[in-house]
């Protein structure tokens, strides 16, 4: 870990760097979190790579799921909020294991893997699903 604030009741089993992570999250062996912020209840499973992430409280980050990937794209949502190559997911949202999300982009709800056209959300695109309560 380093340029880090963690918060009570964390169990980091992987590595983090300049990042936030609220109470009782979980971040598995062999996930990496880089300039990120992981809020309250989150789990991040084994493999899993976040980069310049917001994620929402009780969110479930699936194995080898990447999280900011590729290149720039201007958000197709509301450029203005979802910006500065960020990846934001919601709270109670689920991203399924091996799948690639882009830059710019917002998950509401729980996903699956048919959600992400070849493993893909690209950057600038978003899903938001009713729902979002595990």
């Amino acid at each position: 870990m380093e340029r880090c604030i963690i918060g009570e009741g964390a169990d980091i089993y992987g590595e983090v760097y300049n990042s936030v992570i609220g109470p009782n999250v979980t971040i598995e062996r062999g996930a990496v979190v880089r300039d990120s912020i992981v809020m309250q209840g989150s789990v991040i499973h084994a493999g899993a790579t976040l980069n310049k992430a917001i994620i929402a409280e009780d969110v479930t980050i699936g194995e080898r799921a990447e999280l900011g990937v590729g290149e720039f794209a201007p958000s197709k949502l509301d450029p203005k909020v979802y910006a500065f190559d960020l990846v934001t997911v919601g709270e109670n949202s689920v991203i399924p294991p091996d799948v690639k999300i882009g830059k710019n982009t917002a998950i509401s709800g729980v996903t699956a893997a048919e959600d992400y056209p070849g493993g893909r959300l690209e950057s600038g695109d978003y899903i938001i699903k009713a729902g979002g309560s595990r």
